[in-house]
């Protein structure tokens, strides 16, 4: 290995961590909506605030903030929004109220947004072909897949303790600086920036006029709905249940967590010798499957199915992702991924209370599983229509043949 392949494999080892780090404290929020509940004695609705506002956090700083990543560059808005990210943390300990909770949800929130658009531009420019980086985005997510097994782990562990759950994230905020001291020391590509001078907003409404990346995005909207259906309600229509297999109710969340990170790990070998629409068309029909044997076939079929849905989960997202960014030049790869984060972050607050309320209209949270199955057969169709059309080949093949023109060049 020479020095300069050593080095761009300890970014990607920073990268890794990065979003392994903050795994650990968004996908632990179901484990701490039970706690704030007792302490302040709030409904289930106002503790849910914060997840909205983490997501709404993400979302306003994807959105409003997700062009410093290609004004700036990507080391210095990584360290920006690790900084906040960390400082939010920090203050978890010496806080007391639900009001300052939820502000401080919403300012880590906002530090996610910051350095995960800056980290999934990096990804591009690390990756020499589209291919790569989707490679790439995989092996990312499936570390995030890592943490989002191991916070909620540490929590149990925490509560089962004694320890108050704010020390979950002065851990977060202790691996934060460690993360930071790294990326100072580390030396990341060279920044490539635009002739025009549009890493600024004008580039983030460049990127949301552009048909590929919206298309991608309204993917991902529809991704994220048909996630959140599993693990925000699945616990809730597996309530009660006691037949066979009754433990996998119990383990349920955790099953479907290991399943996607696993295949996220696995996805990205796939993708690098299979042609991705195909195997994302595969992929939304097993999901689809696995929601229509849920919904007809009764709770004792959704025990296993749900759970199981997680494997082919695993490879939409950060296929969806990176094919969207790579559509965008990698001067503009921070717009497009600010823009794809935010259609994430909006389908993370709204399908799940979509779901809630037809669950609460109509009796049961079976109906809600009814209209997450409506979002996995548009997801399906959505994914047939682009294996048979393939829409974004050639702008993906112009993408792969100027990285190639950059390489020769250098």
């Amino acid at each position: 290995m020479n020095q300069r392949e050593g080095k761009m494999t300890a970014i990607k080892a920073l990268t890794f961590l990065m979003f392994a780090m903050f795994a650990m404290t968004t996908d632990s929020v179901g484990i701490i909506i039970p706690e704030i509940v007792k302490t302040f004695h709030l409904s289930l609705t106002a503790a849910g605030s914060f997840q909205y506002v983490t997501m709404g956090g993400i979302a306003i700083a994807g959105f409003l903030l997700g062009y410093l990543a290609d004004r700036y560059g990507r080391k210095p808005t990584i360290i920006a929004g690790l900084t906040l990210f960390g400082a939010a943390s920090f203050c978890f300990f010496v806080g007391h109220s639900f009001p300052f909770f939820c502000l401080l949800m919403g300012i880590s929130g906002l530090g996610v947004g910051i350095f995960k658009t800056a980290a999934l531009a990096l990804i591009g420019d690390l990756a020499k072909s589209t291919a790569e980086h989707t490679s790439l985005m995989n092996t990312v997510e499936g570390f995030f897949g890592v943490g989002s097994i191991v916070g909620p782990a540490l929590l149990a562990q925490l509560l089962g303790r004694g320890i108050p759950w704010p020390w979950l994230y002065v851990i977060a905020g202790f691996m934060c600086v460690l993360l930071i001291l790294t990326a100072l020391r580390a030396r990341y590509p060279a920044h490539i920036t635009t002739a025009d001078g549009s890493a600024d907003m004008k580039g983030m409404r460049n990127a949301m006029k552009n048909p590929y990346v919206l298309g991608f995005s309204m993917g991902a909207f529809l991704y994220v709905a048909v996630e959140a259906a599993v693990y925000v309600w699945m616990p809730t229509l597996l309530a009660g249940y006691h037949g066979p297999g009754a433990w996998i109710a119990v383990y349920s969340i955790s099953i479907f967590f290991l399943l996607r990170a696993a295949g996220r790990f696995l996805g990205a070998w796939m993708l690098s010798r299979f042609r991705w629409t195909l195997v994302l068309s595969l992929c939304g029909a097993m999901i689809l499957a696995c929601f229509v044997a849920s919904v007809t076939l009764g709770t004792g079929w959704a025990l296993y199915c749900l759970p199981l849905s997680g494997l082919f989960m695993s490879v939409m997202y950060p296929t969806i992702n990176s094919k969207g960014i790579s559509c965008l030049p990698k001067s503009g790869h921070g717009a497009g991924a600010g823009v794809i984060l935010f259609f994430t972050c909006v389908s993370a607050v709204l399908a799940p209370l979509a779901m809630g309320a037809v669950s609460d209209a109509m009796g049961g949270p079976r109906y809600g599983f009814l209209l997450a199955t409506a979002f996995a057969g548009l997801m399906f169709a959505g994914l047939l229509l682009n294996w048979i059309y393939d829409p974004a080949a050639r702008i993906l093949n112009h993408a792969d043949q100027a990285e190639y023109d950059r390489a020769t060049a250098s």
